[in-house]
């Protein structure tokens, strides 16, 4: 079986995509963003399968991709914000080099702006980022192995210090 080399979660903002990028060419390995592969195989947006199927759809499509990726990909794995609300992903991920990407509200709503394509922002976007924030930051602290703050940080300094987690991780028996 081939299992990623980490997989990152944390909320919208948190910098998964960009940092997973770094991470994985730190590495020399590939990267996967779930959101992007879900865009790829439906032919359009997240934002567009909310609106058109309704959330249930994209969760359950989500859940399957996800296991899927933490089942055949070897490199490093970005998940959706919200696909650690799922029990069963949530067994799924325990064996696994699971990194939370930490962001604090206000530098996550600086980094999301208006939410434009983040179907779970529609409204007052700081009000919904907290609400998220709280609700989803206790699932995510239980599920990593470790965390990384990002707040105020270059992506690179935060793919370095993943890059150096990992190395450690490698090294304990």
């Amino acid at each position: 079986m081939t299992a990623p080399r980490a997989v990152l979660i944390g909320t919208m903002g948190a910098g998964k995509t960009t940092v997973g990028q770094l991470v994985a060419g730190a590495l020399g390995v590939p990267f996967a963003d779930t959101d992007t592969v879900i865009e790829q195989r439906i032919g359009k947006t997240v934002q567009e399968m909310f609106v058109d199927d309704g959330e249930q759809a994209f969760r359950a499509l989500e859940r399957e991709v996800v296991a899927e990726h933490l089942a055949g990909h070897d490199g490093v794995l970005s998940l959706g914000g919200g696909a650690v609300l799922d029990p069963g992903t949530q067994a799924l991920l325990e064996p696994h080099r699971v990194v939370f990407l930490r962001v604090g509200l206000a530098e996550a709503v600086k980094r999301v702006g208006l939410g434009v394509g983040r179907p779970l922002l529609l409204g007052n976007v700081r009000s919904r980022v907290k609400v998220l924030l709280d609700e989803r930051a206790p699932i995510y602290e239980g599920l990593a192995r470790f965390i990384v703050d990002t707040d105020g940080r270059a992506p690179e300094d935060v793919a370095a210090e993943v890059v150096a987690a990992l190395a450690a991780l490698e090294e304990t028996p």
